[in-house]
């Protein structure tokens, strides 16, 4: 027990540091160990690349290592053979020592005698397992078994085990023999190890003595041969190169490398004394050459940049005015300039037939050589558009006096032509616009003393039924006037509108209704609403006349029948209009079309369809002025309208309306007739007219009302200073004298404030209407009125808020 302790106590003393020692170790190496692995490995890898002795060093280890392990797996596979052949040997003879005399122990069911057989076999080499079992119908058959047996690494061999009896041979049962390799491969493991250590170290210091060898009689100098190279001067060469070494018996190829580069050198040397000589001399003409380069590249530079970025685009033809050059700039205004090329310019012209004296003329300019400036001709862009172009050209000749062709400069005023004939347009209309705004002015005065006359007319031919109906006829007579002349303020803008919030796609679906009875049954009526689509600020009355006015053109369009459709849809503009969007400003739209499947207008009328009394209809079949009233209305409105037609292909007649904020609604509650309302009070009537100031007087008076009377504001002012008492001021807007109705008006609050005014005007002029929409506050009765009107508005305008 005492020499126990002791080898204990020494173990213990031998155990080394401490665990938490061994931890701090194991800590700083954990810590090290990867970076100094991949410094070395960095360091191998960069000196494996730095010359041609680690690579030489890498190809000869990598070689060796190759027929190594070649050599060495073949030895391998040749001893593993051996091996393998004198175990199986072995189990031959196992299977003819002794399968008789396990079949006689088997035979005899004498299962010690076959333990010590088997324990027999087992102690042959390489052997691991051996088993007998009885082959027998019977319960229990013998099994013997000795040793472990395995399913990897082994060899294995069943023997039929056979009894004689009788002559007769009979299978009683089967050995089963086992051979492990374990050891087999145990022992070409530690040859194969044995090997390879002996290879490589072999291999290694045959490697490094080559390497070394290669250092001293190749690598060095060629090092030193570098560096010479490097600092190698032309302009002040070195003295040769001679390389410090034991020169052999005989030159090798350093030598002859070091001979060679030094007659290089001397030979450049003297190159390059003739070379500086010459270099000199071009010096000199290169930069003459130069100079004319940079100011050709600066020339054409220049042009390039002008062509590209001017507006106008260049041309270039030949001595036959053929095109032979067209800028690139050309493109912008949608012309094909390869396609121009070998053209020319007549050829391209789409004016040519029509204007031939214009074009004689100048191909006569042309043939003489002379310059031209602001020829202005027709031709059509890739799409098949008419644009306008002017054209500046200057000819050009060679040194020797030949005609070369002309160079100059194409500018499109294709946008400039559109632009002047839309001002063109609109100046005619502006001016229509005021023509029928007079004429209208004087024949509602005429008018409203008709419809109050005739009135007065029906009430004393109540018990005479003819001259009733002759004053029916007279009435309807002045009814359609009045409906003419409201056609003819709305298209000269002078209609005073009550615009509001409408639900367009409402007014559209409820006016699709209404035309249903106007337009037949021969035509459809199809609509394609935009489900997003905006409110609009107008006023629905006259937006609804203006949709029927459009279906009825359509349908006089479709004598046939066919199909009317009406669309609407979301529009927003940027300020630049095309022909198909009419002349809008910038903002946001809401579009009314108006489809027909007729006959379509013709080009040459296109532009005239919109002036009043203009109609293709014959004689009494329409008054020319239902598109009219639709362009006035548009135009007021604060939109626009335009027109596509193509004969034989139909017309769609667009409307834009301006969007309004919010939700609209466009339902209107019926108008219901109201029945004159008398009264007392006294009303200062102002009107120029003689006849409409008689009838005003006769209306008022058979409604009650005292009346006092001027012709003109400078006598209804005189009334007003004279202390002239009066409820209401009517007056007309247009009269003589310098004073409007609106001065007026204005003047008598001065010296009467609070006084109640109601307007009367047959054309408003700007007075009281501005952008379409009446001032606030402001009362209008329009020209012609009927007594019931006139007697429903001064009611209202006498019981209203007094003005502020």
């Amino acid at each position: 027990m005492g020499n126990a302790g002791d080898e204990d106590s020494k173990r213990n003393s031998r155990a080394g540091p401490p665990a938490a020692a061994k931890q701090d170790v194991s800590w700083i190496g954990a810590a090290f160990a990867p970076a100094m692995i991949g410094a070395l490995l960095s360091r191998i890898l960069h000196w494996s690349r730095s010359g041609v002795g680690p690579r030489l060093l890498a190809a000869v280890l990598l070689f060796s290592s190759i027929v190594t392990l070649t050599l060495t797996a073949l030895q391998l596979y040749l001893d593993y053979d051996r091996e393998v052949g004198v175990i199986e040997t072995r189990l031959d003879e196992i299977g003819r020592s002794y399968t008789d005399s396990l079949g006689e122990s088997l035979w005899n069911l004498d299962q010690n005698q076959l333990r010590l057989q088997l324990d027999g076999i087992l102690r042959l080499p390489d052997i691991r397992a051996a088993e007998v079992h009885e082959i027998a119908d019977r319960p229990n058959p013998i099994r013997v078994s000795v040793g472990e047996r395995s399913t990897r690494s082994v060899v294995t061999r069943d023997y039929p085990l056979n009894y004689t009896a009788q002559g007769a041979s009979r299978p009683i049962g089967q050995l089963h023999v086992e051979a492990t390799l374990s050891d087999v491969y145990r022992q070409l493991l530690n040859r194969a190890l044995v090997i390879l250590a002996s290879q490589a170290a072999k291999t290694f210091l045959v490697s490094l003595f080559i390497i070394y060898m290669v250092h001293l009689l190749v690598t060095r100098h060629l090092v030193a041969i570098a560096e010479f190279v490097s600092k190698y001067s032309v302009a002040r060469p070195p003295p040769p190169l001679h390389l410090e070494r034991r020169r052999p018996y005989d030159a090798d190829e350093l030598d002859k490398v070091i001979d060679a580069f030094n007659a290089m050198c001397a030979k450049l040397e003297r190159a390059y004394d003739e070379l500086r000589d010459a270099n000199a001399n071009l010096e000199r003409d290169l930069k003459i050459r130069r100079r004319a380069e940079e100011d050709a590249r600066a020339s054409e530079q220049r042009f390039r940049d002008y062509a590209e970025t001017a507006s106008d685009w260049f041309w270039e033809t030949g001595p036959d005015h053929v095109f032979t050059y067209i800028s690139d700039r050309a493109g912008a205004f949608g012309m094909d300039r390869k396609a121009l090329i070998g053209k020319r310019r007549c050829d391209a012209a789409f004016d040519r037939d029509a204007e031939p004296q214009k074009w004689r003329e100048h191909m006569a300019t042309l043939d003489r050589h002379e310059p031209f400036r602001k020829f202005e001709y027709r031709g059509r862009d890739v799409v098949g558009r008419v644009r306008h172009f002017s054209v500046n050209g200057q000819p050009i000749f060679a040194a020797d006096g030949r005609f070369m062709g002309y160079r100059g400069s194409a500018t499109d005023l294709t946008g400039q032509h559109e632009t002047e004939e839309r001002l063109r347009q609109s100046q005619k209309m502006d001016a229509i616009g005021q023509l029928t705004g007079g004429v209208a002015h004087d024949f509602n005065n005429v008018l409203t003393v008709i419809t109050g006359t005739i009135e007065i007319i029906h009430e004393g031919l109540a018990d005479k039924p003819e001259l009733a109906a002759i004053a029916q006829l007279i009435d309807d007579a002045a009814s359609r006037g009045a409906e003419i002349t409201s056609q003819l303020l709305t298209f000269a803008r002078r209609q005073p509108l009550e615009p509001r919030e409408i639900d367009v796609n409402g007014l559209v679906v409820e006016t699709a209704k209404l035309l249903k009875p106007i337009l037949g049954e021969h035509i459809e009526i199809v609509t394609r609403l935009a489900d997003d689509a905006w409110s609009a600020m107008a006023d629905p009355s006259q937006l609804s006349s203006a949709i029927v006015n459009l279906a009825v053109n359509a349908r006089d369009a479709m004598p046939g029948g066919g199909k009317l459709v009406l669309e609407t849809a979301n529009r927003e503009f940027d300020g630049t209009g095309s022909a198909d969007d009419g002349d809008v400003t910038r903002g946001a739209f809401v579009m009314i079309a108006v489809t027909d499947a007729g006959h379509g207008i013709p080009a040459e009328i296109r532009d005239r369809v919109f002036e009043p009394f203009f109609t293709t209809k014959g004689v009494g079949r329409g008054t020319g002025l239902g598109l009219s009233m639709v362009y006035g209305f548009a135009r007021q409105t604060g939109g626009t309208v335009a027109i596509e037609s193509e004969e034989g292909r139909g017309t769609v007649v667009r409307l834009f309306l301006p969007r309004s904020e919010g939700e609209a609604s466009n339902r209107m509650g019926p108008v219901q007739a109201q029945a004159a309302t008398r009264g007392r009070e006294t009303i200062l009537v102002v009107e120029d007219d003689p006849l409409v100031q008689g009838y005003v007087i006769a209306q008022l008076g058979s409604l009650g009302y005292r009346t006092l009377v001027a012709a003109d504001g400078a006598t209804a002012l005189t009334l007003v200073d004279q202390g002239a008492r009066f409820d209401l001021l009517f007056t007309d807007i247009i009269m003589p004298g310098g004073m409007n109705g609106r001065e007026l008006a204005e003047a008598v609050r001065l010296r009467r404030p609070g006084v109640r005014v109601l307007y009367t005007s047959g054309y408003t002029d700007d007075t009281i209407i501005h952008e379409g929409h009446l001032d606030p506050g402001v009362a209008l009765l329009q020209k012609p009125y009927r007594k019931s009107e006139l007697s429903q508005k001064i009611r209202e305008t006498l019981a209203g808020e007094p003005p502020a």
